[in-house]
């Protein structure tokens, strides 16, 4: 079986450690351990790609900016023949405190530019996404600053165990599927 694992972020070092790349900082992590590496000379992104067990796991870091993610998602599932089921999104999100995991099978956006593209390409909402709280302690009209800003001192010291366990959660979403997962590790 083979799955698309999509890590949304920006290209481009000013954005490397900010809020708005988990994503991206999700899926380094998840190949760190392994002898796998990125291929950044791919076509709308970075890709890896390695194996859990009996499932083929493609990785892709977009090359296309968040808000045009959907051409670099349509076009991994169309070239590695990926169902819908086995495509997960990780992504940053506002509404979640800093560090809370939630992995849902379908939704809405939520104002996520990302996500909205994804959703305008696909035509459709029903698929799989990890959401990880990035929290929301800005004033009012400081978003987009705050998005694109590190980590305080204190989450990144909390960083290393809070992307150890979205990594559990995207490799059992590939061996166990979206429901057990969703069971096993949302609201824990």
């Amino acid at each position: 079986m083979k799955y698309l694992i999509v890590g949304l972020g920006n290209i481009g070092d000013e954005y490397a450690d900010t809020r708005h790349n988990i994503g991206f900082i999700i899926l380094d992590a998840l190949i760190k351990a392994s002898n796998v590496v990125f291929d950044n000379n791919r076509r709308y992104g970075a890709i890896a790609e390695m194996k859990l067990k009996n499932r083929q796991l493609i990785l892709l870091k977009p090359s296309t900016y968040m808000n045009l993610s959907g051409l670099a998602v349509r076009y991994w599932m169309q070239k590695e023949n990926i169902e819908l089921e086995n495509l997960l999104i990780v992504v940053d999100d506002l509404a979640l405190p800093f560090g809370a995991l939630r992995l849902k099978p379908k939704g809405s956006a939520a104002g996520h530019n990302g996500l909205k593209h994804i959703q305008e390409i696909l035509g459709t909402a029903n698929y799989n996404r990890l959401r990880f709280g990035i929290g929301n302690d800005f004033p009012p009209g400081a978003q987009i600053n705050y998005v694109l800003k590190a980590f305080t001192g204190e989450e990144q010291e909390q960083l290393p165990a809070k992307i150890e366990r979205a990594i559990e959660m995207v490799k059992s979403f590939c061996l166990a599927g979206v429901n057990i997962t969703m069971n096993q590790f949302n609201n824990k």
